[in-house]
């Protein structure tokens, strides 16, 4: 899968959100302090006959672009530098629009969320990596799913589960927590922990080699389980350069754990990653 499709949650546009209106929010209540004390109060404005006379915008757009340095594949010991566009657009409280597909909250109420996704799996080449010659190719796929969260203030509790349709025909499950919260009037950190599970065709898709592939590539016969696959931590750094700009660094390690850790095709289990962005927000 695609480094995007593998770290949408560690994106966090909610992070990103915050550190830009933390600091539009200060620039503005110094802006109005400043102009209070240069000139006379005037009489308030009857907000029943004119209302505030400010229209509510009901939507927010994050555009920029970065770069990722990351393994080739899920598995690799090589890293290649990948780059990243990133839109973020939001409309209400219940449409989100970001690199890992569109979500749509149905229900949310007494600090849970469920949110219906649709989203797409990039699939796989064996060009990739040496080890990946004679596996064939893993086709691309959309995805269907769910997420479930509750809010705990700074802290975020999830679970999340995705179907391909087509491609690797993978079901995951995905659930974690995440911690994010400003620590200035510009910067907000993160960290999160998750934990995937895989079913069994993504197992074997990603990380199996049956007997046409072993005769291919030379590599071992090898038939995975469905079970959890890996766990990932990360950090990330979000600042507010203006009202408007934005720049965003993460860091973060996975850990590639039973069946999948020991399949032949992988190199490596430790998948270390970092990424920086950069974002304007409209």
């Amino acid at each position: 899968m695609s480094y995007l499709e593998q770290n949408k949650r560690r994106l966090s546009p909610v992070a990103i959100c915050a550190a830009i209106g933390i600091a539009g929010l200060t620039s503005q209540a110094r802006a109005a302090d400043q102009t209070a004390s240069e000139q006379a109060p005037e009489p308030a404005i009857d907000s029943a006959r004119f209302g505030d006379g400010q229209p509510k915008r009901d939507w927010s757009l994050i555009v920029g672009g970065g770069g990722a340095y990351k393994p080739k594949y899920e598995g690799s010991d090589e890293f290649e530098v990948s780059p990243i566009p990133f839109i973020i657009f939001k409309y209400g409280d219940w449409l989100e629009i970001d690199p890992g597909g569109v979500s749509v909250t149905v229900l949310d109420t007494n600090g849970f969320t469920l949110d219906a996704k649709v989203g797409y799996e990039s699939g796989r080449d064996e060009d990739d990596g040496d080890r990946l010659k004679g596996l064939g190719e893993i086709d691309a796929g959309a995805t269907v799913g769910a997420k479930l969260a509750y809010d705990l203030g700074p802290v975020e509790l999830y679970a999340g589960i995705d179907q391909t349709i087509g491609g690797s025909k993978s079901l995951l499950g995905t659930f974690g927590a995440e911690y994010s919260a400003p620590v200035t009037e510009r910067l907000v950190l993160g960290v999160q922990a998750e934990a995937t599970w895989a079913n069994e065709e993504h197992m074997q898709a990603y990380f199996g080699v049956d007997a046409a592939q072993s005769a291919r590539s030379g590599l071992s016969e090898y038939k995975p389980g469905a079970g959890i696959k890996r766990v990932d931590f990360s950090a990330s750094a979000t600042y507010a350069l203006s009202e408007n700009w934005m720049v965003r660094g993460q860091a973060g390690i996975g850990v590639l754990t039973g069946d999948a850790a020991d399949s032949p095709v992988v190199e490596k289990k430790m998948q270390p990653s970092v990424s920086a962005f950069v974002g304007y927000k409209f």
